[in-house]
């Protein structure tokens, strides 16, 4: 009978022994799953986006460039920006969001303004440049489809994206004196008032401080600083009609 005791508890102490062996080996499994699929993400700022690109492969992340920008401190082909941080702890297969340096402005901003839409659009791809924003609005006297503002304006110095915003005529509305309020935000103030005023729309200011944005998750682009003088929001919004009674509310960065 002792005999089968000792046996039993012998059985039972080996059994709680492999037991234990086991979950030790499932942590470690787990641990490696877990730790094995991560990476940190290295400093890509000032690479090229070759370098870049061969970098991240290697770690098993994936590399976006989703924007490009003129730098006079960054040569052109080189990394300006990056999201998420270097150093950060991210699994593999993520997207590192990067831009890319234009180097100095080389390009002469065309004067579009007078011509029509397409062959200002047509313009500025000859030279290297895209039309960005695109808003409309009525304006007496002026074809349909011709532009009337641009921003920024022709022959402008230190521009930092290789991009030029259209406004452009469009027929009447039903009621002579109605307009549709066009997209204002990021336009410089003096240019939004320009535009309003120019149709008889009064405006006022009101000036806010702006926060530093942050850099991103990894997932969304990179957010640039908002120049100060730029408009930030407006009061009606976008699309909104509009008539010379109106009085129209820009909030603007400090």
């Amino acid at each position: 009978m002792r005999r089968h005791v000792i046996n039993f508890f012998q059985i039972g102490s080996l059994v709680m022994l492999l037991v234990a062996v086991a979950l030790l080996a499932a942590v470690a499994t787990m641990h490696f799953a877990i730790h094995g699929a991560e990476v940190q993400v290295p400093a890509l700022k000032g690479m090229t986006v070759a370098e870049a690109r061969s970098q991240t492969s290697g770690l098993g992340l994936n590399l976006d460039v989703d924007n490009r920008y003129y730098s006079g401190d960054v040569a052109a082909g080189h990394i300006l920006t990056q999201s998420p941080d270097p150093g950060a702890v991210v699994r593999r297969e993520w997207r590192v969001r990067v831009s890319e340096s234009l180097g100095p402005q080389k390009v002469e901003v065309p004067q579009t303004v007078g011509q029509e839409q397409r062959v200002a659009a047509l313009r500025l791809r000859h030279v290297g440049l895209e039309v960005g924003v695109t808003a409309q609005l009525p304006w007496p006297g002026v074809a349909d489809g011709t532009v009337i503002a641009q921003d920024p304006p022709a022959h402008a110095q230190g521009i930092e994206r290789p991009s030029i915003n259209l406004l452009v005529a469009t027929a009447s509305d039903e009621t002579p004196d109605g307009f549709v309020m066009p997209d204002l935000t990021g336009l410089p103030l003096v240019s939004a008032q320009a535009e309003l005023s120019s149709v008889g729309i009064q405006s006022t200011t009101t000036f806010v401080d702006v926060p530093v944005a942050a850099i991103g998750d990894g997932i969304a682009p990179p957010t640039l600083p908002i120049k100060p003088g730029a408009v930030i929001s407006q009061l009606p919004p976008h699309g909104a009609r509009v008539d010379q009674s109106t009085q129209v509310k820009l909030t603007v960065a400090k």
